[in-house]
């Protein structure tokens, strides 16, 4: 079998460059091994190639320009894993909005226009602050997922994000509680996670600053599995990570939730799953081919 596998731009991998490059590498190699040719391609070579004839794809390419041209492919029947659709899900204001309607445990959250003056926001959801971040992508700059403790913060983050191009953002409520990071598979029997704080490992450093040290809250595990998977499931994304407040009560919200993370606390047992996964996928994609090609054939044409 012939596949393509896309790597993500380094704009796409802020602060994780060498870390998303080596899970996918050795997903590649662990594919490899069983057989699976694969033709490594950057996001901008994959989006001017001429030769390409409908083969599998497995992507960790953000891009705006390379979902529209995966979603376009995708309609056709292209199997590609992450689905585009589903990337595409995981910017921010469409993931806010399908976790929020699928009843996902999520903070309480405001899309906004970023010309908005948001102080009635503020005043709903302002302690001990808020937090904003841009809704049209994954977080790529520091102040795109930035806290914010007084109105003229607010704002002043809004009018960047407007200057930039950026039309909405989302505000959320701060929460109070752990922060953990999560990572599975789906289709496997891998989840991991792990307290950030204690490996030095996070995106969030004000929760830290606010809640203070981490107080590892008793929770129930299997749940925060099982609420990561439906937020996975909803997003459509089945190679995913991410991040949920554990509050003292051992109650629990997801905050985010991104396709392809880095898995760098856990890549061998990581890369295992997710070769595992994909491998899995092209062998139910090459049953379904050639069960339809049979089909087609037992057609008979008047």
């Amino acid at each position: 079998m012939r596949v393509y596998g896309i790597l993500r731009k380094n704009d796409f991998s802020p602060n994780h460059i060498n870390n998303d490059i080596a899970i996918f590498q050795q997903v590649i190699r662990l594919l490899e091994k069983e057989g699976v040719s694969i033709t490594v391609v950057t996001e901008d070579e994959f989006l001017v190639m001429k030769d390409y004839d409908k083969e599998p794809i497995i992507t960790m390419g953000r891009s705006k320009a390379l979902v529209h041209r995966l979603q376009e492919l995708e309609r056709t029947g292209v199997l590609i894993i992450n689905s585009s659709f589903g990337i595409q899900n995981c910017y921010r204001t469409l993931m806010t909005t399908k976790l929020v309607e699928n009843q996902v445990p999520y903070p309480d959250s405001i899309i906004v226009d970023t010309h908005a003056d948001i102080e009635a926001i503020f005043d709903i959801l302002g302690v001990p602050g808020i937090w904003i971040k841009r809704g049209d992508f994954h977080a790529v700059h520091k102040e795109d997922v930035s806290f914010v403790s007084t109105k003229a913060e607010a704002n002043n983050i809004l009018a960047e994000y407007a200057l930039r191009g950026i039309e909405e953002a989302v505000i959320s409520q701060h929460l109070f509680g752990d922060l953990v990071k999560f990572y599975a598979v789906a289709g496997t029997d891998f989840f991991y996670w792990f307290h950030p704080y204690d490996l030095n490992h996070h995106k969030y450093a004000a929760y830290e600053q606010i809640n203070g040290a981490t107080a590892h809250y008793a929770f129930d595990e299997a749940a925060l599995q099982q609420t990561a998977q439906l937020a996975a499931e909803v997003l459509g994304v089945s190679i995913y990570g991410g991040d949920a407040i554990i509050h003292a009560d051992g109650n629990f919200h997801i905050i985010d939730l991104n396709d392809w993370p880095s898995f760098a606390p856990c890549r061998e047992v990581a890369a295992e799953a997710i070769a595992t996964h994909i491998f899995n996928k092209f062998s139910d994609f090459i049953d379904l081919t050639i069960f339809q090609e049979e089909d087609k054939d037992d057609i008979n044409y008047v």
